[in-house]
């Protein structure tokens, strides 16, 4: 493939964002700010839906590969745009999550596995979509992010190759169109629950096929950055006696956007670029990686201790 076809890939994408943006105008899909939120004003919610259109264009041009993991992507991220349109039941939505989730091990050939390497794989992602689920309200975090993974992947896909290129590739160019309004000081959009659960879907699929492929389970900290605060978030929360289920702005990024008001941009930059500097130490040397994640644990917890009397909620 040359340059001119992801040219081409990339207006393609940046048109159908443009043409989201006219449909969600016009059934009022809006995102409304609340004493939660980490925004101020009135802003369209979806933008993510780019996401899973780059998937489907990759699937179509390319033979229909990985199917099984297309159905699953098409289950979690219809149920999750029907959820950002208007809020539907756990009742409903978890059955399609594990359907999904389903599909997505059959894809990886996990069933073939012991059980608990089956419980193991529900747990993780499970954990990282939720990760990601609470990302999208700090402005550029979901696509500064998930570039720097996805780079990360790529990486490692060249050199040792899981899944093909091509799809990696098409992903990026989907977060770059999504950056393009979402990336700025005022967001012309969120990702949505569709954005940010089918990027996460998406990264949990490449994850999986890595990690099966080569036993390697430290490529989990490719997702390091937001699994230290994830955890230890959850851990503070229930130290707290809260309902972790709760909506919270109690996340580190939270704290350093809210109350000490470093501009959103900043803290996106910051975390995307905390994991690409240990996405590359996973690479090169996991004992520097294993070190280097302790080390963002013990600053988290320092972090919080000294800022953590700020929190309004």
């Amino acid at each position: 493939m040359n340059l001119v076809y992801y040219l081409f890939i990339f207006a393609l994408l940046f048109a159908l964002q443009l043409l989201y943006f006219r449909i969600a105008d016009k059934l009022n899909i809006i995102d409304k700010p609340n004493e939660r939120s980490s925004h101020t004003s009135i802003t369209l919610r979806g933008g993510g839906i780019i996401f899973y259109i780059g998937t489907i264009i990759y699937f179509f041009l390319n033979h229909f590969q990985y199917p099984y993991f297309i159905v699953g992507l098409t289950l979690i991220a219809a149920v999750s745009f029907a959820d950002d349109i208007q809020p539907i039941s756990s009742k409903l939505r978890l059955p399609v999550h594990f359907t999904a989730m389903a599909l997505l091990f059959y894809e990886w050939g996990l069933f073939a596995q012991p059980w608990y390497f089956i419980v193991l794989a529900l747990v993780l992602s499970v954990g990282i979509i939720n990760a990601y689920n609470f990302m999208d309200g700090i402005n550029g975090i979901t696509g500064a992010y998930s570039i720097s993974v996805l780079l990360a992947l790529l990486y490692v896909n060249i050199e040792n190759q899981f899944v093909d290129n091509q799809l990696i590739y098409i992903m990026l160019l989907a977060v770059m169109v999504f950056n393009v309004f979402n990336f700025r000081k005022k967001a012309r959009c969120f990702a949505g629950d569709v954005g940010s659960v089918t990027i996460a879907f998406f990264i949990v699929f490449l994850l999986g096929k890595i990690i099966i492929q080569t036993g390697d389970f430290t490529y989990i900290l490719f997702l390091g950055v937001y699994g230290v605060d994830s955890v230890l978030t959850i851990v503070h929360r229930i130290m707290l006696r809260e309902n972790i289920f709760d909506a919270h702005r109690k996340h580190a990024y939270q704290l350093m956007a809210n109350e000490l008001k470093i501009p959103h941009l900043i803290v996106s930059l910051f975390y995307g670029m905390l994991q690409l500097v240990l996405s590359l130490a996973v690479i090169n040397d996991y004992c520097i990686a294993i070190a280097f994640t302790i080390l963002l644990g013990i600053s988290y917890i320092l972090f919080k201790r000294k800022y953590f009397q700020l929190h309004k909620y």
